[in-house]
């Protein structure tokens, strides 16, 4: 049965442990700086709210052809960050599954009957996977704490116990679930590590130390971020026991790779669908605020704005290709082509910083500068702000500002500083694309043109 927006914020009072800036959050909902989080969210399950007890979300739709997955993608631009992050999730652990069920068919079961049980629920997930990892330069088991990879500690007849450490996960505080996973390829004398499951947020032994780049100042001044925003947490997970039917790898250090590479895909397919809709708003606003300068016609301005053009083209060619060459599992649904995907969100992130320094030197510094809406408003200086900062007629001085405000905002504010990482880092950094593309590239087709264009024949091209 799906919930409405307000038995979403009820189902956030369950006991969850959730601590901000050094206090423990007794109220999730009632917390400022979680209020438009919440808010987001429980929108979302209004917007989709259907009655009755067989109904079920679209972000539950398994996609079983290419245009499936691109209808799912076009729904996904709309939803908020969590329940992104469940489809995605969710997807990836049944790629996982199919991965996995020629030689572990029980752990396939487990991950399905979780995602009935998630769907049945409507609940939202996100994904556990960046451990604290210590020292870089050692393995998990030469860590001079060997709970900085999250781990099993003990193995008992109905579940195990784990601690650890998860950081980095987006909207940890206001979901229903996390899904621990490895954060990669685990080695033989590791087995402890080698752990996926699935762990309720109020779970005894969870607790989530929360950042937030939700503005403390007046929300007209942050137009985009005071609306749209999500906690960061830092997931410890002080020995919290794991029931057997919500443990999905247990030691098989074989396969402890293939949840974060099967969430890197989803990822990386909704992070290319990101940036390819998050070129169209730097393209906009990029044009917007040359006209308003009066600038629109200066060449070096025309020549930026037709690289950020070019550049949200790209991207979003790169997202289409992942989809219409999308391949079939033997279950009968689709995932994205992982070359075409990872292509993609690699170009779009390496690129991504370029296109709003261009952004930037359009606008000018106004994006830092310009006065607050309330400066505007004023009987003492608002006349003089509306007379210097209109540019011409039709060009007001509140035009002018507020699109000063979503630029500083999107761009370079708090927010926009967020961006700018989560841009390179999420589904993992700009060299694990690389590998991904490196593996699934066809090198030897490549090596037969040189070959050929060589007068070499082709047997050398192996």
């Amino acid at each position: 049965m799906m919930m409405t927006g307000r038995q979403y914020l009820d189902s956030l009072d369950d006991g969850r442990r959730i601590y901000l800036d050094g206090r423990r959050v007794d109220d999730i909902a009632a917390e400022p700086l979680f209020e438009a989080a919440t808010r987001w969210v429980a929108s979302g399950y209004d917007a989709n709210h259907r009655p009755g007890d067989g109904a079920a979300g679209p972000y539950y739709d398994v996609p079983a052809s290419p245009e499936d997955l691109r209808g799912q993608l076009e729904l996904l631009l709309g939803w908020d960050m969590v329940t992104v992050t469940t489809a995605q999730g969710l997807l990836a652990l049944l790629t996982a599954a199919a991965r996995m069920r020629g030689t572990h068919p029980g752990y396939a079961r487990r991950i399905e009957d979780y995602f009935d049980h998630c769907k049945e629920r409507d609940l939202r997930c996100v994904q556990a996977i960046t451990d604290a990892k210590g020292n870089r330069r050692l393995p998990p088991s030469k860590q001079d704490d060997p709970d900085l990879y999250t781990r099993i500690v003990e193995r008992r007849p109905d579940g195990i116990v784990v601690r650890g450490a998860k950081l980095h996960i987006s909207a940890a505080a206001i979901c229903h679930e996390l899904v621990v996973m490895p954060t990669k390829m685990m080695k033989p004398g590791e087995e402890d590590w080698a752990v996926a499951c699935a762990i309720p947020v109020g779970a005894p032994g969870v607790k989530i130390v929360n950042t937030t780049y939700a503005p403390r100042a007046e929300e007209e001044h942050f137009p985009y971020s005071s609306r749209y925003n999500m906690p960061e947490g830092f997931v410890v997970l002080d020995d919290v026991f794991v029931p057997n039917e919500r443990v999905f790898l247990c030691g098989e250090t074989e396969y402890s790779a293939t949840f974060a590479h099967s969430l890197g895909l989803w990822e990386r397919l909704g992070g290319s669908a990101h940036l390819a809709e998050g070129g169209d708003l730097l393209v906009g606003l990029a044009q917007l605020i040359a006209e308003a300068n009066g600038l629109e016609r200066v060449p070096h301005i025309k020549d930026k704005i037709a690289e950020m053009i070019i550049y949200a083209t790209l991207t979003r060619a790169g997202l289409e290709a992942a989809i219409a060459n999308a391949k079939k599992t033997p279950e009968g649904w689709v995932y994205p082509d992982e070359l075409f995907t990872n292509a993609a969100k690699h170009y779009g992130a390496a690129e991504f910083s370029l296109m709003v320094r261009h952004l930037h030197d359009i606008a000018g510094g106004g994006v830092l500068t310009a006065p607050s809406m309330n400066d505007l408003r004023s009987s003492e200086v608002g006349p003089f702000v509306e007379k210097y900062m209109r540019t011409m007629d039709g060009v007001p001085a509140e035009h002018r500002m507020r699109l000063f405000h979503a630029i500083r905002d999107i761009t370079a504010d708090a927010y926009g500083g967020w961006q700018l990482v989560t841009m390179i880092q999420s589904g993992g950094g700009l060299y694990a694309q690389r590998l991904v593309v490196a593996k699934h590239y066809d090198m030897a087709r490549a090596k037969r043109l040189g070959l050929a264009a060589a007068g070499l024949p082709d047997e050398e091209a192996g």
